[in-house]
């Protein structure tokens, strides 16, 4: 089955056929427990089963249903910059970051390739180049930082074959890129071949100690299990600890459809403020055209109401590149989680028992990171070193990036200033049909959209992590938490986390056709959420 979508639609979920599986409803035993059916948790749970582990994957939605689903799926040098790395972290923890996204990419290419994975994994070489002139020196830092790292690198006067003068750049040797929904239908049934158990629509609500074991809470079973492997994107299990670390940002796609081999297969980024990043996808063997896929644009998530303006600027910036392409075809956004001082959280998960894991942090390189946070936390169960524990480790204070962290932190904490505000609108009435608004009532405020056919959809608008105020994101139809990055559809179902509650369904007092007036009263679910 395709990528069944709440919100945009990206090129993968329509040219990818997913494997359906059930949904947990028993008591299970494991060795390892897996949660979250992407990248990460897949990948994990192969590199597990291969080691002989008894392994079970729960999975809140389907199979490539969450950010893997939404990711532009290349593998290149890190967002933050070797530079930047360096700086803060010295160089030889520069190596090693270098040795993990190397060897992360080589592991998806071998894993292709053992497993026979038609997921079009392509070797490409990658370019940096800088917006204006003004970002030419820290081009030649970036430069000097990745050859000290033992990256191929090499400075050209710009990228060849382009149609347009990148000016100055760096190549970076032997990337890649692939089909990362092609690639999970492949992960997981080599997963289910090694004896792997997989569930889908079945939410994880808890993680606790239970004796000498780690039992997983579903509202259809239990998992007990010595190990448990959070691969979620951002982890539902640390309340706070986490998420005072890294902060949700939204990131936007365009997939414009372009002649056949008129873009260069290369991938391509510059180091703006905002950034673009370029890649080509070839839809089908038998196509006519190649679709371009551009993204950028980026913004905290629930900090813009209204976002389709990014996707026009996204536009503006394609067309004066590259003036053969043609109409756009695909829309979508994803989540990415921006680590305060650039490095992913790869490891035992802080302030919890020592056999639960964590893979988050992603910043734009979710695909690289998710692998190497799966090659790393086998280590940690098989009892093996890992050259990249202490790089990675999700307990290590933020001391680089400091700056980074404080502003963060206070921007979160300025969102809880939002319910002392008054509503987006005075009035029910003045909510368009399609559209979505925070209305006060009686002192409460109210998440409510009112679908196509008029009909009300009234749920509190107290996100169920840690309480922040929900925003309405126009583009992907959901309500978005500014605070931590938790988003809920229109009636309240949780789509990313950390929250792994649904919003509070609510009724209005007052007639929907006047201006609020009554208290918004909560009511009860009327079956349990799967």
């Amino acid at each position: 089955m395709t990528v069944e979508s709440k919100g945009s639609t990206s090129v993968w979920m329509k040219t990818a056929q997913l494997p359906r599986y059930s949904s947990l409803q028993e008591n299970l035993e494991a060795d390892v427990c897996v949660i979250g059916g992407g990248i990460a948790g897949l990948t994990t749970a192969y590199l597990l089963a291969c080691e002989g582990k008894s392994v079970v994957l729960v999975e809140a939605m389907q199979i490539g249903a969450g950010e893997t689903a939404r990711t532009t799926a290349h593998f290149f040098p890190p967002d933050n910059r070797y530079c930047a790395i360096e700086r803060a972290f010295g160089v030889e923890k520069a190596r090693l970051l270098a040795d993990s996204f190397a060897r992360a990419t080589a592991l998806v290419e071998a894993i292709a390739q053992t497993e026979d994975i038609a997921c079009e994994f392509e070797r490409l070489d990658g370019y940096l180049f800088a917006l204006t002139s003004d970002g030419y020196p820290d081009l030649d830092k970036e430069l000097a930082a990745a050859r000290r790292a033992g990256v191929d690198v090499t400075k050209l006067v710009r990228v060849p074959e382009l149609g347009f003068d990148t000016g100055p750049c760096l190549r970076f040797a032997h990337q890649a890129q692939f089909h990362p929904l092609k690639y999970l239908a492949g992960l997981a049934e080599a997963v289910e071949r090694y004896g792997g158990r997989i569930y889908t629509h079945t939410r994880a609500l808890s993680v606790e100690r239970s004796q000498d074991r780690q039992m997983v809470t579903t509202r259809g079973g239990q998992i007990h299990a010595a190990a448990v492997v959070v691969a979620t994107n951002t982890p539902f299990n640390n309340r706070v600890v986490m998420h005072t670390k890294q902060a949700a940002y939204r990131t936007y796609v365009l997939g414009l459809r372009v002649p056949k081999d008129s873009v260069p297969r290369i991938l391509l980024w510059d180091n703006g403020a905002p950034y673009y990043y370029v890649r080509v996808e070839t839809p089908d063997q038998d196509a006519d055209h190649d679709v371009l896929i551009v993204g950028g644009a980026d913004h905290k998530v629930g900090q813009d109401t209204h976002p389709e303006h990014r996707y026009d600027e996204i536009e503006t910036w394609v067309r004066e590149r590259y003036p053969m392409a043609g109409a756009v075809e695909y829309r979508w956004s994803g989540e990415v989680m921006e680590p305060a001082d650039g490095l992913a959280y790869l490891g035992r998960n802080p302030l919890d028992d020592p056999n639960v894991y964590v893979i988050t942090g992603d910043s734009g390189n979710g695909m690289t990171h998710c692998t190497a946070g799966a090659m790393l936390v086998t280590d940690l169960i098989m009892g093996r070193n890992n050259p990249w524990a202490e790089l990675y480790d999700p307990a290590r204070h933020v001391v680089h990036g400091f700056s980074e962290f404080f502003k963060e932190q206070a921007n979160a904490l300025s969102q809880y200033g939002d319910w002392l505000k008054a509503g987006e609108l005075e009035s029910v009435q003045a909510i368009a049909p399609g559209q979505g608004a925070v209305v006060s009532e009686g002192g409460k405020k109210l998440a409510i959209y009112r679908d196509p056919e008029g009909e009300l959809h009234v749920l509190s608008a107290a996100c169920t992590h840690l309480g922040c105020m929900v925003s309405w994101n126009s583009a992907e139809k959901s309500w978005d938490c500014p605070c931590h990055g938790s988003r809920f559809d229109v009636d309240g179902e949780v789509l990313h986390g950390p929250a792994v509650e649904p919003l509070e369904e609510m009724v209005l007092s007052g007639r929907p056709d006047r201006p609020a007036a009554g208290i918004g009263t909560p009511i009860s679910r009327q079956a349990p959420r799967q």
